[in-house]
């Protein structure tokens, strides 16, 4: 099924949102997609797909989820199902699919729909797009004030949290607010690379480039009837929306500067709230069973896989990471008070010291025992 043809009730709230941007003139990559009936029916289809990739441009794309429900204003908890980039050729995509249809499935996918109380039987679309080669890529959130992160290759980079990116704040016609992050490295397809030390020093977007990402996002936001959190992406000058979904949940506040304090570590505020409990320092999936009730998260970034973790700690605090990242919206959508982007919080913040982490002001406090 051609994508702007896509409509919720078979390709799911993914597929459906670009549609209605690709139909409105807005510039969405080209591509397709493999409706829920194909997953209930489980039909072939490498002979199928054989037959649309050559018609979005053949070469490499990304294969998405799009299930029901999926990115509509009453979808929580960002990234339950799994995503694929830099695939090509017709068994490698329809593999990719089947990957999708299997997420569905995963333990983070399924303990979501149990806090959500959601009993029906899940359906799931995918879409096939193709792929952008992002010189430069990020997300933004519309709303009186339009904020933008990026960083250099494809957006994966901030949207889970790899990087802490450039940000910057659009007011009305102007930009009011920018800040350089720390760009160390950079996804291009599905390989990750350094990123050369004069680029790390110097913003990913000119002027111009942040003012006209800003209309563009206005301009979705008028179309789809709200706030929105938009991922785009630009190739040889060209801009790209790759996602749009509603934003489930405000931006903190601007946080008056923290009293000075040499015992306390401060980041950059990602979700409000404070919250108190022994510091879990966790490195990776084996270190998951570790976790406790009450701990505080303490980790280089997270990706969708955690998401059951922060269902069970009392707050999160991470190396690297933007106000639009994956860790950071999952803990606004949670309540969960989170810090971000505390350089060196793995091996600073000893495992099992009791901490007092403030997600408002970007505080995190090693207590006195």
């Amino acid at each position: 099924m051609d994508l702007a043809d896509a409509v919720p009730a078979t390709s799911g709230g993914k597929a459906a949102v670009l549609a209605r941007l690709l139909k409105a003139g807005l510039p969405v990559p080209p591509g397709f997609v493999v409706p829920n009936t194909a997953y209930e029916q489980a039909a072939e289809l490498v002979e199928e797909i054989g037959r649309e990739l050559p018609r979005i441009g053949g070469g490499y794309v990304a294969v998405r989820s799009s299930a029901s429900g999926e990115d509509t204003a009453d979808a929580t908890a960002a990234g339950q199902h799994d995503t694929f980039l830099g695939v090509r050729g017709p068994d490698e995509v329809a593999e990719a699919v089947r990957g999708c249809w299997a997420s569905l499935w995963s333990e983070r996918a399924v303990e979501y729909r149990r806090r959500r109380g959601d009993t029906g039987s899940p359906t799931i679309a995918v879409l096939v797009q193709r792929l952008v080669d992002a010189d430069v890529a990020g997300v933004m959130f519309t709303g009186d004030d339009v904020r933008l992160e990026a960083s250099w290759g494809l957006g994966e980079s901030v949207v889970g949290g790899r990087v802490t990116p450039d940000s910057w704040t659009v007011t009305g016609d102007g930009i009011t607010r920018r800040a350089l992050g720390t760009k160390q490295t950079r996804i291009d397809r599905t390989v990750t690379r350094e990123v050369a030390p004069a680029d790390r020093d110097r913003f990913c977007l000119t002027d111009e480039e942040v003012t006209l990402l800003a209309a563009l996002g206005r301009r979705v936001s008028d179309l789809l009837g709200g706030p929105q959190d938009i991922e785009w992406a630009i190739a040889d000058s060209r801009i790209w929306i790759l996602q749009a979904r509603p934003v489930t949940s405000a931006l903190p506040a601007a946080a008056a500067p923290a009293a000075e304090d040499d015992s306390a570590f401060t980041g950059t505020p990602g979700s409000p709230g404070t919250a108190t409990g022994p510091a879990r320092v966790v490195h990776g999936p084996a270190d998951f069973a570790r976790v406790r009730p009450g701990d505080v998260l303490v980790c280089r970034t997270t990706d969708p896989a955690w998401t059951p973790l922060f269902g069970v700690v009392a707050a999160v605090v991470t190396e690297t990471g933007g106000l639009l990242s994956h860790a950071a919206i999952v803990a606004r959508e949670l309540g969960l008070p989170a810090v971000l982007a505390i350089p060196a919080a793995t091996t600073t913040l000893p495992d099992g010291a009791p901490l007092e982490v403030n997600g408002s002001t970007g505080r995190v406090a090693v207590r006195d025992t």
